[in-house]
């Protein structure tokens, strides 16, 4: 189907270990009802090797960079949907982001100044981080349970490990004081509890819900891409 021009366009931000495949289903549901999407990669996901002696590791403010590299390239209104990690940078990367209209927390990370992924999770920050964080070695259980098993195989094998430093770098600025944002918890994560996920829905102007796991982008793209389409149909102007 033809996307309408007079609709914002969706940019869509992958979490850990994930890239911009994982949208693809999600992606052909919101073609199918006329919406324009693109999908970004993440470097903190995979970092490239053979970075200079002395660089700072790749990490969130990298991320960060790759979001508003993707924005810039957007002409008109962009809902931003941001999954699990991927809430992190893109908290950082709207705050100057003229062209967003409206942030989706998809799971996801809504973080305030001054806080990381660790913080918010209470887990000690590492003196050292360079590390790269390898995938959950029980990803099918804890990611993906109600995915079809062979789009978790699938999954799975594409999944690559993730820079620590995007874990325990801080936000410097909350773009969702600025930018209305939507929260969707997912009902039935098993990665990021749903007590957690309604917690950082506080800071949303508006919640919804997913009886999903904590991948709703593979196990129920069309029903992800009803709800998207929903939310950026609020942003429009009253007719």
């Amino acid at each position: 189907m033809n996307a309408d021009t007079g609709r914002p366009t969706f940019l869509l931000v992958h979490g850990g270990w994930h890239g911009a495949w994982c949208w693809d289903p999600v992606r052909a549901a919101l073609d199918a009802d006329g919406w324009r999407s693109h999908a970004v990669d993440l470097p903190s996901a995979n970092p490239p090797a053979g970075r200079p002696d002395g660089a700072r590791p790749v990490g969130m403010l990298d991320d960060a960079d790759a979001i508003r590299d993707s924005l810039r390239r957007i002409d008109g209104p962009v809902v931003v949907i941001a999954h699990s990690y991927g809430g992190v940078p893109t908290t950082e990367a709207i705050a100057d982001a003229a062209n967003v209209v409206e942030a989706v927390y998809l799971a996801g990370f809504q973080l305030d100044e001054g806080e990381s992924v660790f913080t918010f999770l209470g887990k000690p920050v590492p003196d050292d981080g360079t590390d790269l964080a390898p995938p959950y070695e029980d990803a099918p259980r804890i990611l993906f349970h109600d995915v079809p098993e062979a789009d978790t195989a699938r999954a799975v094998a594409r999944m690559r490990p993730q820079s620590l430093r995007s874990f325990t770098e801080k936000v410097t600025t909350a773009g969702w004081r600025t930018v209305p944002s939507s929260y969707v918890v997912c009902d039935r994560d098993q990665a990021l509890d749903p007590s957690r996920q309604r917690e950082l829905a506080t800071r949303a102007d508006s919640v919804h819900r997913l009886p999903s796991s904590h991948s709703p982008f593979l196990s129920m793209p069309r029903q992800l891409a009803t709800l998207l389409g929903r939310i950026a149909t609020s942003t429009l102007p009253a007719p």
